[in-house]
């Protein structure tokens, strides 16, 4: 009984209109309240087998239910979202903060170091804490352990070294210029004194060639005082032997300045400033000629006497052992988790076994 009563309100509520418009449009039909202008073409509007770049018409919709009556068409599908790009702000805020954590340590002592100047100039007494600036690459990490063997690695890097090490002096010094020249029974002479400063540089092979560094030559010695443990970095000294600095080779390795247009002294014969002296001789006193003097007073001073040339050694070895330890053998340590707690370097005349 149930079930009759069931198949007859079926029936009495199949043939509405809202129901067999809705049941139609759900199958991909066109609606019969659709506008007169509707293309019922197969085809979308703007598409057909005439345009370039078409495949053809589309498969009916609602495929596999009832076939559709001729002259329906199914709507055309919607197009699809576009998927959402990262904003920009975001993508740079990332970056931000990644370089922040790697670079931390520096930018922290940086900021530290601004803000105690800004507490200082204020009249501030604030206690900040004490950040030692560090790269990266210069930083040992907690926890590091390593069993390399560190000789051949800082040896290596030592080697790559291809600039010399320069060692530059200035010192002042005096020079007279004289001119002589007979005008019949007269002597003429002229003469002037001039002060000067000269530049001299010594230099430093800083890698002598692959002989040098033989482990028989005794020339670089490399020891672990301690490895890195429990996340306390490793300790190591090196020792090594380098060519004595190299003085000025030539009058041309040293140069002048601070040649005034007049003379601070001047003397001459008896008869200048006659006609005769004055015309002939004081025209050569030209720049290039007082420049050339100089510069070769200047080259034997700085070949040969001690006050010149024991500054420019003791700054050469100074300079030597400075781009060595810092630029070379401590980065390079610091890397495999060790510092450099001693550096020793001797110097040996070129060729000797030190």
């Amino acid at each position: 009984m149930v079930r009759i009563l069931i198949f007859l309100l079926g029936m009495l509520t199949a043939d509405r209109p809202g129901r067999q418009e809705a049941a139609r449009y759900a199958t991909g039909y066109a609606s019969p309240t659709a506008s007169a202008g509707t293309d019922t073409a197969p085809y979308p509007p703007g598409y057909g087998p005439d345009r370039p770049g078409e495949a053809g018409p589309r498969p009916p919709a609602g495929a596999g239910l009832a076939a559709a009556p001729p002259g329906a068409v199914a709507p055309w599908p919607a197009p699809p979202r576009r998927r959402r790009r990262i904003p920009r702000l975001v993508t740079w805020t990332a970056v931000l903060v990644v370089a922040g954590l790697i670079f931390r340590r520096a930018i922290a002592a940086v900021v530290l170091m601004a803000l105690s100047g800004a507490f200082h100039l204020v009249g501030l007494g604030v206690h900040l804490p004490h950040v030692k600036f560090a790269w990266p690459w210069q930083t040992i990490s907690a926890g590091t352990t390593t069993n390399t063997d560190l000789g051949p690695w800082v040896l290596q890097k030592i080697e790559g070294i291809s600039k010399p090490a320069l060692g530059q002096v200035s010192f002042n010094f005096y020079f007279t210029h004289k001119v002589s020249k007979s005008i019949g029974p007269w002597p003429c002479w002229y003469a002037s004194t001039f002060y000067a400063v000269g530049h001299a540089a010594a230099t430093v092979n800083l890698n002598p060639g692959p002989a040098w560094w033989a482990p028989s030559a005794g020339h670089y010695r490399l020891r672990v005082i301690s490895p890195p443990a429990q996340g306390k970095p490793g300790h190591v000294a090196v020792s090594m032997v380098l060519p004595t600095p190299q003085l000025p080779q030539s009058v041309h390795d040293v140069t002048i300045d601070n040649i005034p247009s007049r003379p601070i002294d001047t003397q001459h014969s008896w008869t200048y400033p006659g006609l005769g002296c004055g015309l002939v001789l004081k025209p050569q006193f030209a720049a290039a000629v007082l420049y050339s003097q100089a510069q070769y007073i200047a080259y034997y001073k700085a070949t040969h006497v001690a006050q010149v040339t024991g500054p420019l050694i003791r700054t050469a070895e100074t300079q030597a052992a400075q781009t060595i330890r810092d630029n070379f053998i401590q980065p390079t340590v610091n890397a495999f988790g060790y510092t450099l707690d001693q550096f020793t370097l001797r110097w040996t005349a070129a060729g000797g076994t030190g």
